[in-house]
């Protein structure tokens, strides 16, 4: 019996969490979000001519690419941008309309792009230069590999200043003139595992189509935040690397984005099965949005400037999602960079598979850290 993190809600009203904890077998998460952390490792096929890409400089499409690996290797960051400002001319903010996140979706959409090299030729890398048109064929590997993915809750963000600031939370606008968020909130995937039981390395994720892994703890991974008595975190918290074959990726689940005057970033699909092991389990999977509560912090004060955290206070992701908040005795609407709809539609398509039985869930090899398994261990 498998139920999506927004279904089981109502299953266990219906039932109780007793009955419930007998019944379901399985719960999947979903979320669709612009996560800057991401980018993609290419092992590039050579030329009966050799070059030593490594050492020496690659862009893909202008885009530069970091080289300073084995040959043949190259990591392209999604928030990576031709040189320059994303503003115009007259100092106003512009919008890039190309970088590494651009790079990544043609990939994966079969488009071919240009692979400019150079280096200090060897004895056994005699090429010096090079310039050819690339696809995922012309590869021996391409996989992403994200370092930070799936944050555990984020800021709400918020502007109190006089003037309109420009963010990878988007156009924030002045005196509190809007609010931004980014999670799917009872549908995101460590919401739904506070404490890490069933998520560790090793685990099995659908990941923009492939079949992926949780690699390592996401960096910034921080299981200590202060939490609800329900155990979900109210300030930014857990994370996790993830990784995954881009032949199996799709386009449909994997979108580069632009930000006005920041800006390109990488929205990914991520979807994670969490298996029902007991009562307090189904606690878990069962939160919801009136119950999972985010910080709005003031990015004028604490963005870029760094004079200490302006947290403004907590809303409830139901608040978020019903169009407007209060903060300082004002109505401000809401707006959010991660699609609801989209996160919905990962978490059927996982519930899909894993009925059919074309994905099967894994046992992790290894706790990530603050993980109760941890704190069971040392008791």
């Amino acid at each position: 019996m498998v139920f999506t993190a927004e279904e089981i809600i109502e299953v266990v009203k219906d039932m109780g969490i007793k009955k419930a904890a007998r019944k379901v077998d399985v719960v999947t998460t979903g979320t669709f979000s612009p996560m800057c952390s991401s980018g993609a490792f290419f092992n590039v096929k050579q030329p009966k001519e050799k070059m030593k890409l490594g050492g020496g400089f690659a862009t893909l499409n202008g885009v530069p690419a970091y080289a300073g690996l084995a040959a043949a290797d190259i990591y392209v960051g999604a928030t990576a941008i031709p040189d320059g400002d994303p503003r115009n001319s007259n100092g106003r903010p512009g919008r890039y309309r190309y970088g590494g996140a651009h790079v990544i979706e043609d990939l994966v959409a079969g488009k071919k792009v240009l692979l400019k090299g150079g280096s200090y030729g060897t004895d056994c890398y005699p090429m010096k230069t090079r310039e050819q048109t690339i696809g995922l064929d012309d590869m021996n590997d391409a996989f992403l590999f994200n370092p930070r993915n799936c944050y555990q809750n984020y800021n709400v963000a918020v502007n109190l200043s006089d003037k309109p600031i420009y963010t990878y939370m988007g156009k924030l606008n002045p005196k509190l003139g809007n609010a931004y968020y980014c999670s799917a909130g009872q549908l995101s995937p460590l919401f739904n595992d506070p404490y890490f039981r069933t998520i560790g390395i090793g685990t099995r994720v659908f990941f923009s189509g492939a079949e992926g892994y949780v690699a390592w703890p996401g960096t910034q991974h921080n299981p200590n935040a202060p939490r609800l008595p329900n155990g979900t975190p109210q300030t930014p918290a857990g994370t996790v690397a993830l990784i995954g074959d881009m032949r199996q990726m799709s386009t449909e689940w994997l979108r580069a984005v632009s930000f006005t005057g920041y800006g390109v970033t990488l929205s990914v699909a991520v979807g994670v099965p969490i298996p029902i092991l007991d009562e307090d389990m189904v606690r878990s999977v069962s939160v919801s949005d009136e119950q999972l509560k985010a910080p709005v912090v003031d990015y004028s004060e604490y963005y870029p400037l760094g004079k200490g955290e302006a947290q403004l206070g907590e809303v409830t992701y139901e608040e978020l999602k019903s169009g407007s908040i209060h903060i300082k005795n004002q109505k401000v609407p809401t707006g959010s960079f991660s699609s609801y709809a989209l996160a919905r539609k990962v978490a059927h398509h996982l519930k899909q598979r894993i009925q059919e039985g074309s994905f099967l869930l894994t046992q992790f090899q290894a706790p990530l850290p603050g993980a109760a398994i941890e704190k069971e261990a040392t008791q």
